[in-house]
């Protein structure tokens, strides 16, 4: 069976690629604000097992914005297997390093994803 943890990894691989690749986070201009992404929270549901040799899918979505923090949602499935293995929920500020204070989200994600705060 597949480690509860390589799950969070295969998470956090999803997450960055949603971070980067449909949020606009590049890992450059991260380093030069040092203005960084990070996770406060995490909640996790593990439903079915994977096992070694499954081909393991991850969906990953942005959930929500609020004022401080966002909250991204992720789900894994098996090839072969009927339902969802694993649900995830995360909860990310944006915060300044290396003082590691929460930072206001941008004005401009609200305007962009407005649609999905709740």
């Amino acid at each position: 069976m597949v480690h509860n943890i390589a799950y969070l990894r295969m998470i956090e691989t999803c997450r960055t690629k949603l971070a980067t690749e449909r949020m606009g986070m590049d890992l450059k201009s991260m380093a030069d604000s040092n203005l960084y992404p990070v996770v406060v929270r995490t909640e996790i549901d593990y439903k079915f097992p994977a096992t070694l040799g499954h081909k393991l899918t991850i969906k990953g979505r942005l959930e929500s914005i609020e004022k401080v923090k966002f909250w991204v949602s992720f789900e894994i499935y098996a090839e072969g297997v009927d339902r969802c293995l694993v649900t995830c929920r995360q909860a990310l500020a944006m915060v300044q390093m290396p003082a590691g204070r929460p930072q206001r989200l941008p004005k401009e994600w609200r305007d962009t994803w407005g649609g999905l705060q709740g």
